[in-house]
């Protein structure tokens, strides 16, 4: 029998991200199409992109923009393949070390072998989409 996953593990949607060429450009289109400002900018060099977290409404869900920092980045690939558009769903966990062994132990494949730096110091992982019905699923504990 498998472990389940505890619920209170999965709190909630974090963020959905969208790969964009420019940031910039996605900066305005955003702002001046749906009224969504930056509440977050970074450039995160070893994912390979520069990003920006857009709040929606009163609620502490974001939209990632996520450019590329150089065309060997994961992200100018996936726009090289797929154009601009949805590149991943993150839900928010409270303990991502709990999680990923729950979901290896189901054989769900992650990406990293350990967390790696995430947006404002959190700590993310990645299900494969393979196992996740053709989604990639970022796994996101914030900081303290």
């Amino acid at each position: 029998m498998m472990t389940p996953v505890p619920d209170h593990l999965l709190v909630a949607i974090d963020h959905v991200g969208i790969a964009v060429p420019d940031l910039d450009d996605a900066l305005e289109l955003y702002a001046s199409t749906f009224g969504l400002h930056s509440v977050h900018e970074e450039v995160n060099e070893e994912q390979g992109v520069r990003e920006a977290m857009l709040a929606v409404g009163d609620s502490d869900a974001r939209i990632q923009l996520l450019a590329p920092l150089n065309e060997d980045s994961t992200i100018a690939k996936f726009i090289d393949r797929n154009g601009p558009g949805i590149q991943q769903l993150a839900y928010r966990v409270t303990d991502i070390d709990a999680v990923s062994e729950t979901l290896r132990e189901r054989g769900v494949r992650l990406l990293y072998d350990a967390p790696k730096r995430g947006t404002s110091d959190s700590r993310v992982n990645f299900v494969h989409p393979k196992d996740a019905g053709g989604v990639l699923v970022e796994l996101v504990q914030p900081a303290d």
